[in-house]
């Protein structure tokens, strides 16, 4: 069953920007001093300062994100680096290609 998260995550034009960007951090990002763009994730003021939104905008974006489980943060020092959830998504997809 679709969730009503998901279905709210992706309802956002921003929201699915960061999940295409987060698709291949290595292509939309820029290096990082802490944690590695593929493997930690993208650290949320870059994904801030890209999607042209201040901090406190854009952690709620990944918040709705987040619950949805469409992406995952993790804790580097002081900063959160996010990437997508590959399962997931994959499952949400097929969610929304079956017949309802």
């Amino acid at each position: 069953m679709l969730e009503a998260e998901v279905l709210k995550a992706l309802a956002n034009e921003k929201r699915l920007r960061v999940l295409e960007w987060l698709r291949d951090p290595v292509a939309h990002f820029p290096a990082q001093k802490d944690g590695d763009l593929v493997e930690d994730g993208v650290c949320s003021l870059f994904i801030a300062e890209k999607l042209g939104v201040s901090q406190p905008t854009c952690g709620e974006h990944l918040k709705v994100l987040s619950r949805a489980g469409l992406i995952r943060g993790k804790k580097i020092k002081q900063w959160v680096f996010y990437r997508r959830d590959e399962e997931r998504i994959a499952a949400v997809k097929e969610l929304l290609g079956s017949d309802w």
